[in-house]
């Protein structure tokens, strides 16, 4: 009696890449090469694209110089006045109509409207009211940022779960003790989201306002390169509102970690 044996077909696994976090700058630093190699062989002109290394040598002189220092100085105070504007605003706002039927009709109508409004189509308006000093500039990172953070906190502190209310009143807690500790911890992670959005509008708001008529700034030192055609101090100032972008980033994180260190997720993280 033969017994009949079925081969066995192996089937080819799929390939899978190594993984190597080093591999995601895989692509970047071939973009830098890539774009290093078209400068030096003439294909990219130093008017339209400084080679990167010419930009490195721009930021180091800049950086030893004091002049990139002193103008990010300047950036970062307008972007922090009109972040702080919009925090007191959003969270007041916030917690009237999210705390409130009534603050919801008087509030929510208007903030919707104001969402639907293009923030850069109000630079115009800002010009004749306010001039065309710094005023303007913080008024328009402020009104950009606001929404943001409004529309999180709102919706975190209607999120809260009812049944945590409830239990909560069961041990005593009324008025603003429940606010305090039951309502607002509850909708702390969704504040952080919009945080987190409301810092990154500043940042774009930031390159837009610093085009009127800024007298020192990243964007008064953009306005001066364009004259001159130095595009390696463009490209220099661009990173520079890159990097500040992922810092106020990494910072919101860092905050947003140790807040909500009692969440579980947070903490195996």
């Amino acid at each position: 009696m033969s017994l009949a044996v079925t081969p066995r077909i192996s089937q080819a696994s799929p390939w899978v890449w190594p993984r190597w976090s080093g591999a995601r700058w895989l692509s970047p630093v071939a973009l830098l090469l890539l774009w290093e190699a078209g400068s030096r062989g003439g294909v990219i002109p130093q008017r339209i694209l400084a080679a990167p290394s010419i930009v490195a040598k721009t930021f180091w002189s800049m950086t030893v110089s004091g002049e990139l220092l002193g103008n990010l100085a300047v950036s970062l105070g307008r972007a922090a006045t009109g972040l702080v504007i919009a925090l007191v605003i959003a969270v007041a706002l916030g917690l009237v109509s999210g705390l409130s039927r009534w603050g919801e009709t008087l509030v929510d109508p208007l903030m919707q409207i104001k969402r639907t409004l293009p923030v850069v189509a109000l630079t115009p308006l800002f010009i004749v009211w306010f001039g065309i000093g710094e005023t303007p500039k913080i008024a328009l990172i402020a009104t950009a940022a606001v929404f943001p953070l409004y529309l999180n906190l709102f919706a975190g502190i209607r999120g809260v779960d009812v049944r945590l209310v409830e239990a909560a009143r069961s041990f005593g807690l009324r008025g603003r003790a429940l606010i305090l500790e039951v309502i607002l911890p509850g909708a702390l992670p969704s504040f952080f989201i919009g945080l987190r959005y409301s810092l990154s509008i500043s940042v774009i708001m930031l390159v837009i306002a610093e085009q009127i008529n800024a007298q020192a700034g990243l964007g008064h030192l953009i306005n001066n390169a364009r004259d001159f055609m130095r595009t390696d101090i463009i490209v220099v100032c661009l990173v520079v509102y890159a990097l500040l972008g992922l810092a106020a980033d990494a910072l919101v994180r860092t905050l947003e970690r140790k807040a909500l260190a009692w969440r579980p997720s947070l903490v195996e993280q």
